[in-house]
């Protein structure tokens, strides 16, 4: 299954069903509704949420050795893909929307 972000402001945001529960999870939204909504009111406090969740996803890989490989994060050709890239999308989507003042939704 897929979670897609939508908002007027941009281009949808798709993301695997796990990625994207964990990113409502982040977010402080329900990841069992199926559908859902940030305002524009709550945008300002859902972007400030996940710069934070980025950085401190860094910070927690910049401590990791190179060679510490988890057997449960997928694997790329480039690597591990981590939070903090599955997320930045998603940033910017939520920022997109605060400045043309338009809400995000999923699975509507």
């Amino acid at each position: 299954m897929l979670i897609i972000f939508k908002s007027p402001a941009s281009g949808d945001v798709i993301m695997f069903e796990k990625n994207g529960k964990e990113m409502l999870t982040v977010l402080e939204k329900d990841p069992a509704d199926p559908k859902g909504i940030f305002t524009v009111e709550q945008l300002p406090a859902a972007i400030a949420t996940l710069k934070a969740a980025i950085e401190a996803d860094k910070a927690k890989k910049a401590e990791q050795p190179d060679d510490a490989d988890k057997d449960d994060e997928p694997k790329t050709p480039g690597g591990v893909v981590s939070f903090f890239q599955r997320a930045v999308p998603l940033l910017e989507l939520l920022e997109r929307s605060l400045k043309d003042k338009v809400p995000v939704t999923w699975g509507v």
